[in-house]
């Protein structure tokens, strides 16, 4: 049997595959009779809803092996041996911290995960995005928040003014956190625009910019969650006809190895995290021999910085100060893959 997607349905209907995307979501922009249409015919067609993407294993991030090679030389260099464990299962995981000095949880993990980890009474640092506000753990991040801020000042110094933040799965922090920061400061440029594309299931990038299009909305620049997803946005502009950074600009976030590994290679915004994963270790040295005492939950931030590559450019103008169009929506979307790392 042939698969039933969003544009098999979007067909029957006589909708646009992004109307029919918000419908099955239950989002804003379409009437309830016509959600309720687009549902009978999914329901009457078999439509099967995509399931999320299951989550990554640790070890096949680039960040968190950044913050394992910092901790593992860090610990040498105090005299601490280090387990490393990339596990997720509750019961190990609390017989693995049970059997430790400290204990440092890299990533996200269930609530009742922590609560078990605390109850130990060792010290304790995470390295998730962000705490819980005021949670009694000491915690390590990256430039997430200033880096958004640090790009919007970028962008408007090159003359952009109608910018994208391409947040790709919004359920993660960090990314939310950095359109924070490019928010903060795009709010109170007053001829300045910033548009969340998010995307949705089954709709590609492409097909999401075509739509931000027709809303009115035509980018210059484009801020990019994290570098994979910018692989993936320079890629489609390219197939789009687009010249990248003549006509448009597009910044990633991490400064991973696909920064480098495509042409033009990426503007971006350091992940420090070997420097994350050396402080994770100093924190815990200072806590296990004394040298904090106040029983105060710390929160570091590891500072980044912005490397400019080829991706990036100053907005280009035409005579009289009106800015030069790109290609716009005269090109047909495009499918393809969404790097969503």
């Amino acid at each position: 049997m042939e698969r039933v997607t969003l544009g098999t349905i979007a067909a029957r209907v006589g909708l646009s595959k992004f109307a029919v995307s918000r419908a099955l979501a239950g989002k804003s922009g379409v009437s309830d009779e016509t959600r309720r249409r687009v549902e009978e015919i999914a329901a009457e067609l078999g439509y099967v809803r995509a399931a999320p993407p299951a989550a990554t294993p640790v070890i096949n991030s680039e960040l968190q092996l950044r913050i394992h090679a910092g901790v593992q030389l860090e610990a040498q260099r105090r005299g601490y041996q280090v387990r490393a464990r990339w596990i997720h299962d509750p019961d190990e995981i609390e017989e693995t911290m049970r059997e430790s000095q400290a204990g440092i949880l890299v990533g996200p993990h269930d609530k009742g995960v922590q609560q078990r980890v605390y109850r130990l009474g060792i010290p304790i640092v995470r390295t998730s995005h962000f705490p819980d506000p005021l949670e009694a753990v000491d915690h390590v991040t990256g430039p997430d928040h200033e880096g958004g801020a640090a790009i919007a000042d970028y962008l408007l110094r090159l003359g952009h003014r109608e910018i994208a933040y391409v947040h790709g799965a919004p359920r993660y922090r960090g990314r939310v956190e950095r359109l924070y920061g490019l928010r903060e400061v795009l709010e109170k440029q007053e001829d300045a625009h910033y548009s969340d594309l998010r995307f949705e299931p089954d709709l590609t990038f492409a097909e999401s910019l075509k739509a931000l299009q027709a809303s009115g909305r035509d980018p210059t620049a484009f801020f990019c969650a994290h570098d994979g997803l910018a692989v993936t946005v320079v890629s489609e502009l390219l197939r789009l006809g687009y010249r990248i950074p003549e006509d448009v600009s597009v910044v990633g976030f991490g400064d991973f190895a696909s920064a480098t590994q495509i042409s033009p290679q990426l503007t971006t915004v350091t992940l420090p995290g070997q420097q994350m994963g050396a402080s994770c270790v100093r924190l815990l040295d200072d806590r296990l021999t004394g040298r904090i005492r106040e029983n105060i939950p710390l929160r570091i931030t590891v500072a980044g910085h912005i490397v400019e590559r080829d991706s990036s450019g100053v907005r280009r103008q035409l005579r009289g100060g009106a800015a030069l169009a790109g290609p716009g929506t005269e090109h047909q979307s495009l499918d393809g893959p969404e790097d969503d790392r």
